[in-house]
C-alpha cells in the first residue's frame, strides 16, 4: 500500500505478524495500523508476514500491538537477557530502563538491582542484542548477554566482593589515624596537647592529607570513577552523591590547609577525617550488602549445580563418559546408584528408586522401573539404570526450572511503580535539598557559617543515597522466588507474587487436581460364602477382555494382589450393561445393576452398601458366580492423599474453595460434600470453565485456578493467576503463571503463604527504606539544631546509610527460613 513517505522526524518499525492468511487481512492490518494516532505509514507483506511502519516519535510500539491485537492478528516478540555491571542504587536502575525504552521496537525494560540483570522485550526484528548492549554501555553501565555470563557469574560476583574487601581493608588501614589525629582530641584528655606540642597544627594537618588523598585516590576512586561522570551525563546517581560529598569535605580542608588566610575567620577548620570515614564506611556497607546479595541467588546456584558435566554413554556394549553437550536425543546413558541423572529420558533397562526432592520438595524417593520418565539432575538412589535421552539442553526440565526461576526473580511487581517514579527524580532532588541546605546555613547559620553550611550539605548529600530503596523489592522477590522454587512451587512470572496474595477464591479442576487422574478400583464387598481375592480375580479375568478404563482399573487391582489370571471362555459383552464369560469352568457375570436384575438377581442384600457408594460419588457394579450374587465394587477416581489437608489449608487462609469439572452434577456435589468445597461448578465443558471462572469472579473478586490438563489451558489464562500441577501437559504448565512441581495440592496454600510473606516483607522494606531518608534527611540538613542543638555528622550518616542497605537485604533473607 502506497502512502505518504516519512519525514526525517518520523522512526521506522518492523512488526512480525501471525495469522494473515489473505489480501484482506492484508487490508486490516494496514487499515487497524493507519488509523493508530502518529502512524503516518504502513505497508504489510503477506508473504513475509511483516509490517514495515513509520511512526512519529510519540507513537509506542505497545500501541501499534494493541492496534493489531483488536484487528484479530498477533504479533512476534523476543525475549533478551543481560547481566548489567557498575549499578549501585535505584537510580541507575531507572537510568537502564530509559536507556532500553528509548530503542525503537522495545516493549518493556525490567532491570534488577539485586540480580544484576535486565528482562528485555522486543518486537521481533527491531533490536538486536549488541544494540540494547551499546544503549547501556552509553549510558555508563557494562552489559553481557546473561547466557555468556552465567558461567562466571559467580566467579565476578566473588571477585566483586573481594575486591570491596581488600579496598575496605586498605581504606580502613588508612582512615584510622586521620580519625585518632582529629577525633582522639576531642574524646581523649589531654590529647590536643599532647599532638599539639609534638606534631604542631600544620604537621598534623598535613598527615591528614596525605592520608585521607590516598584513600580517595585509591579505595575511593570507584566512587570518583563512576560518580563524576555520571554526573556531567546529567543523570547522578548514588556513587554521585558519595563523590560529592567526600570531595567536598576534602576540597575544602584543602583550602584551609594550604589557603587558609583567604576564608573568613572561625571558619578553618579541617574534615579530612569526614571524607575519609565515608568512604571507609561506605565501602564496609558496599561489602556487607555485596555478600548478602550473594545469598539472595543461592537457589540458582543450588539448582545450577544439579546440573552435571558429564555422560556415561553406552555404544557398542561398552559405556564412555563424554561431555553432556556431546550427548544427543535417542542416546543410552549408563547411570550408576548414587549418581545424578545427567539428563531427561525414559528408563530402558534396570530398576531404581529416584530422589526428585529437587522438583516436588517431596523428600521420599519415588520407584523407577522399564518405561517410566526420568528428570536431568535428580539422584539415582540404589539401582543401576539404563537411560534413554528424550530431552537435551535448554529443553530439560531442568533447565526450564532455572529459567523461569530466573525470570520470576527478574520480574517488577506492581508495587515497584511506585518506587520507580520516587527514586527516578529522587538524586536531583537531594543534590537542591543539599545546595538549599548549604545556602540556609550560610545565610542563617552561626558562626562559622561557612563551616556548618558544607558539613551539613555533605551530610545530606551522604545520607540520602537511595540504595536501600533499589533493594527493597528484587531482594525479597529473589529470595521468596528462590525459595518457593525449593519447596516445588515454580512462578513463572514474578508479578504472580502480587497477585496471588489478592486472591479471594481458589477454583479447582477435579480430574488430576483434586483427584489422582485414573479410575482405581476403590471398594470390595463380598458375600459372606465368598472369598474376596478368589472373587476378585474371577472378576478381572473377564475383565481382562474389556477396553473399558473401569475394567482397566480392576485388573490392575488383581495384578496388584499377584492374583493368577485365567482365560476367560464364551466371553460376552453387552454394550452399557455388563459382561459374562466362564473361567475355569465358574459362570462369571458382572454389570450394572440393570444388568444383575434383568438376568434375575435380588441385590436387596447390598443396598444399604450401594446407598453408601452412591453417596460418595461411586457408581456400583454387581458381581455373580455360578448364579449367586457375589460382590458389589466401585471403581472410582480416587481423591489424592493431600487433597483434603489443602482445602483445609485455604479455607484457613480465609479463602472460598471452588470446583469446576466436566463430570456429572451427582459426583461432583458428592466429592464437593467430601472434601468441604464451598462452591460446585459441574457438568462445565472446557470452553464453559472460563465462562465460570468470570461468574465467581463476580461474586466473590480477584480468582486463582488450578488445572493439570489441555482443557484447562484457556481457563489457566483466563485466571488473575492460573497455576498448573507440574505433574500435568506443557500446554497447562505454559499457560500458567506457577506450577507446581510436585501432583501435590498442598502445594497451593505453600504458593498462596510464600505470596503473603514476600509481600510483607516487601512492605516491610519499603517503609524502613523510605521511613530512613524522611526522618533522616531532615535531621541531616540540621532542622533539629536550633531546638536541640543536634547535627547529623557526615560519618554518622555513611554509617547510617551503609546499615539501611544492609538491613533491607538481611531482612529479606528471612524469607529462606520459611517454612509452608
Amino acid at each position: 500500500m502506497t502512502t505518504p513517505s516519512a519525514s526525517h522526524d518520523e522512526q521506522p518499525l518492523q512488526l512480525s505478524i501471525t495469522g494473515m492468511s489473505c489480501a484482506s487481512c492484508v487490508r486490516r492490518v494496514e487499515q487497524a495500523l493507519l488509523k493508530t494516532p502518529g502512524v503516518t505509514a504502513a505497508s504489510v507483506n503477506l508473504a513475509s508476514e511483516k509490517a514495515q511502519v513509520s511512526t512519529t516519535a510519540d507513537v509506542s510500539a505497545n500501541e501499534l500491538i494493541t492496534a493489531i491485537n483488536k484487528a484479530g492478528y498477533q504479533t512476534r516478540s523476543e525475549q533478551y537477557e543481560l547481566t548489567i555491571i557498575g549499578m549501585s542504587c535505584a537510580s541507575c536502575v531507572g537510568r537502564v530502563e530509559k536507556a532500553l525504552l528509548r530503542l525503537p521496537g522495545v516493549l518493556s525494560a525490567s532491570v534488577n538491582l539485586a540480580a544484576e540483570s535486565a528482562q528485555v522485550s522486543v518486537l521481533e526484528g527491531n533490536v538486536d542484542e549488541a544494540q540494547l548492549v551499546a544503549a547501556i554501555n552509553k549510558a555508563g553501565y557494562q552489559a553481557k548477554p546473561i547466557a555468556a555470563e552465567r558461567e562466571d557469574d559467580n566467579a565476578r560476583r566473588a571477585a566483586e566482593q573481594q575486591s570491596l574487601k581488600r579496598d575496605f581493608g586498605w581504606s580502613l588501614a588508612l582512615t584510622l589515624p586521620v580519625f585518632i589525629l582529629e577525633m582522639g582530641s576531642h574524646v581523649i584528655p589531654g590529647m590536643a596537647s599532647w599532638i599539639e606540642a609534638t606534631l604542631g597544627q600544620t604537621l598534623n594537618w598535613g598527615i591528614q592529607f596525605v592520608l585521607t588523598t590516598l584513600v580517595l585516590l585509591g579505595p575511593g576512586r570507584r566512587f570518583l570513577r563512576q560518580g563524576f561522570p555520571a554526573l556531567l551525563r546529567g543523570a547522578p546517581d548514588m556513587n554521585s552523591l558519595v563523590a560529592l560529598g567526600s570531595v567536598s569535605a576534602w576540597g575544602f580542608s584543602v583550602v584551609v590547609l594550604f589557603a587558609g588566610q583567604l576564608l573568613p575567620a572561625g571558619t578553618q577548620h579541617v574534615y579530612f577525617e569526614a571524607a575519609a570515614v565515608i568512604v571507609t564506611l561506605i565501602l564496609l556497607g558496599r561489602f556487607l550488602e555485596a555478600r548478602a546479595k550473594g545469598r539472595t541467588g543461592e537457589a540458582i546456584q543450588r539448582l545450577l549445580k544439579l546440573q552435571v558435566n558429564t555422560a556415561r554413554v553406552q555404544k557398542g556394549g561398552e559405556s564412555q563418559e563424554v561431555p553432556l553437550n556431546q550427548v544427543q536425543v535417542g542416546d543410552s546413558l549408563l547411570v550408576r546408584p548414587g549418581e545424578r541423572i545427567p539428563l531427561d529420558g525414559t528408563v530402558q533397562a534396570g530398576s531404581s528408586y529416584v530422589d526428585e526432592s529437587m522438583l516436588t520438595g517431596e523428600p521420599v524417593p519415588v520407584e523407577k522401573n522399564q518405561g517410566d520418565e526420568v528428570v536431568g539432575g535428580t539422584i539415582n538412589k540404589n539401582g543401576a539404570l539404563t537411560v534413554v535421552t528424550t530431552k537435551i539442553g535448554k529443553d530439560t526440565l531442568l533447565a526450564q526450572i532455572i529459567r523461569m526461576v530466573e525470570q520470576a526473580q527478574g520480574a517488577k511487581l506492581p508495587i515497584q511503580a511506585l518506587v520507580d517514579k520516587v527514586t527516578g527524580v529522587f538524586v536531583p532532588i537531594v543534590m537542591a535539598v543539599a545546595a538549599l541546605t548549604f545556602i540556609a546555613w550560610l545565610w542563617f547559620g552561626p558562626t562559622p557559617a561557612l563551616s556548618f553550611a558544607l558539613i551539613n550539605a555533605v551530610a545530606v548529600l551522604i545520607i540520602a543515597c537511595p540504595c536501600a530503596m533499589g533493594l527493597a523489592t528484587p531482594t525479597s522477590i529473589m529470595v521468596g522466588t528462590g525459595r518457593a522454587a525449593e519447596l516445588g512451587v515454580l512462578f513463572r512470572k514474578g508479578q504472580a507474587l502480587q497477585t496471588l496474595r489478592d486472591t479471594k477464591v481458589v477454583a479447582l479442576d477435579k480430574t488430576g487436581t483434586l483427584t489422582k487422574g485414573q479410575p482405581e478400583l476403590t471398594d470390595l464387598h463380598v458375600m459372606p460364602s465368598f472369598d474376596e481375592n478368589h472373587t476378585l480375580a474371577l472378576i478381572a479375568a473377564v475383565e481382562q477382555h474389556s477396553e473399558h478404563p473401569i475394567a482397566e482399573a480392576i485388573v490392575v487391582a488383581a495384578k496388584a494382589r499377584e492374583l493368577t489370571l485365567a482365560t476367560p471362555e464364551d466371553f460376552q459383552s453387552l454394550s452399557g450393561l455388563g459382561v459374562a464369560a466362564k473361567v475355569n469352568g465358574q459362570k462369571v457375570e458382572v454389570g450394572a445393576d440393570r444388568y444383575l436384575i434383568r438376568l434375575g438377581y435380588d441385590l436387596s442384600a447390598l443396598n444399604d452398601t450401594a446407598q453408601q457408594l452412591a453417596k460418595e460419588g461411586k457408581s456400583p457394579l454387581y458381581a455373580a458366580i455360578d448364579d449367586k450374587l457375589a460382590a458389589i465394587i466401585a471403581v472410582a477416581d480416587p481423591i489424592k492423599e493431600g487433597t483434603p489437608a489443602a482445602i483445609n489449608a485455604l479455607h484457613a487462609l480465609g479463602l472460598k474453595v471452588a470446583m469446576i469439572t466436566g463430570d456429572n452434577r451427582h459426583t461432583a456435589q458428592a466429592i464437593a460434600a467430601q472434601l468441604g468445597i464451598d462452591e460446585v461448578k459441574a457438568e462445565v465443558m472446557p470452553d464453559g470453565k472460563v465462562a465460570a471462572l468470570k461468574a465467581l469472579r463476580e461474586q466473590y473478586g480477584p480468582v486463582a485456578f488450578v488445572g493439570d490438563g489441555i482443557n484447562d489451558a484457556p481457563a489457566l489464562a483466563e485466571a488473575d493467576v492460573g497455576l498448573a500441577i507440574g505433574t500435568g501437559t506443557d500446554i497447562a504448565i505454559e499457560a500458567a503463571e506457577v506450577v507446581l512441581m510436585g501432583g501435590d495440592l498442598r502445594a497451593v496454600p505453600s504458593a498462596l503463604a510464600i505470596s503473603h510473606a514476600t509481600l510483607r516483607n516487601i512492605r516491610q522494606n519499603l517503609f524502613w527504606a523510605f521511613a530512613y531518608n524522611a526522618c533522616l534527611i531532615p535531621v541531616a540538613a540540621g532542622v533539629l539544631y536550633p531546638v536541640f542543638g543536634i547535627l547529623l555528622s557526615p560519618m554518622l550518616a555513611a554509617g547510617a546509610m551503609a546499615l539501611s542497605s544492609v538491613f533491607v537485604v538481611s531482612n529479606a533473607l528471612r524469607l529462606k527460613r520459611f517454612k509452608p
